[in-house]
C-alpha cells in the first residue's frame, strides 16, 4: 500500500477545468505514471473529502480545486462525513457482535472463513474505518494550511471527536476478545492512519 500527498494531486492541478488525461499526464508516481485506475481512486477519495469538485459527465467531466465558501458549510460537510462513518462503523459493529464473527476464524487466522454476511459487515467495518483515519489526515492537511483561527479551532475539536471514536471503537472490538482474536484485529486494525495530508492506496 502506497501513501500519496494531497498537496502532490493539487499541485498537479490548475485552478481551471482538469480532464481525466491532463491530470493523468501531470502527476507522477514514483517517476512513471499512475495507472488510471488508481488515480480515479485517488481523484474519488479527494472529491470524498472536499479537496477537489468533478462537473460533467463521461469524456467531458473535470476536475476543479474546491473552497468551501464559509467556516460553517466547511464544517458541516465535514461533520456530516463523520456521521456517516461513525453510523456505518456501527452498524457493522451491532451486526458482526450479533453473530459472533470471531467464532469462525478464531481456530484459524489464516483461513478467514466468514460467511457472505459476516464478511460484508467485517469488510464495511474495515473500510469506514480506513476513511475515518483518511477524514482525520485530511483534517490535519488542512489544519496546517489555515490562517484562520476558527477554522482551526474547529478542525481541532472534529479530529478530537474523530479520534475519541476510534478509540471507544477499538476498545470495543478488542473487549473480552481471545488472544486470537485479539491478533487478527489488531493486525487488520495497524497502521491505518496515514500522516497529516496523505491518502492510502
Amino acid at each position: 500500500m502506497q501513501m500519496i500527498s494531497i498537496d502532490y494531486i493539487l499541485e498537479c492541478m490548475n485552478d481551471e477545468k482538469n480532464y481525466f488525461g491532463d491530470i493523468w499526464e501531470n502527476c507522477l508516481n514514483d517517476k512513471k505514471r499512475f495507472k488510471r485506475t488508481k488515480l480515479k481512486e485517488i481523484l474519488k477519495k479527494m472529491e470524498a473529502l472536499g479537496h477537489i469538485k468533478k462537473y460533467g459527465y463521461k469524456n467531458e467531466a473535470y476536475y476543479k480545486k474546491y473552497h468551501h465558501y464559509s467556516l460553517e458549510e466547511h464544517i458541516g460537510f465535514i461533520n456530516n462525513i463523520i456521521f456517516t462513518y461513525e453510523s456505518k462503523i456501527n452498524s457493522a459493529l451491532r451486526n458482526i457482535g450479533s453473530r459472533k464473527i470471531f467464532s469462525d476464524i478464531s481456530k484459524d487466522l489464516i483461513s478467514h472463513k466468514f460467511s457472505k454476511h459476516t464478511k460484508t459487515d467485517y469488510e464495511s467495518l474495515l473500510t469506514s474505518m480506513e476513511r475515518m483515519f483518511e477524514l482525520a489526515s485530511s483534517i490535519l492537511w488542512t489544519k496546517e494550511n489555515s490562517d484562520d483561527v476558527e477554522l482551526k479551532k474547529e478542525l481541532k475539536n472534529c479530529f478530537k471527536q474523530i479520534s475519541e471514536f476510534t478509540d471507544e471503537t477499538n476498545q470495543r472490538l478488542l473487549e473480552s476478545r481471545k488472544t486470537n482474536e485479539r491478533i487478527l484485529l489488531q493486525k487488520d486494525f495497524s497502521n491505518k492512519i496515514p500522516k497529516a495530508g496523505y491518502l492510502k492506496i
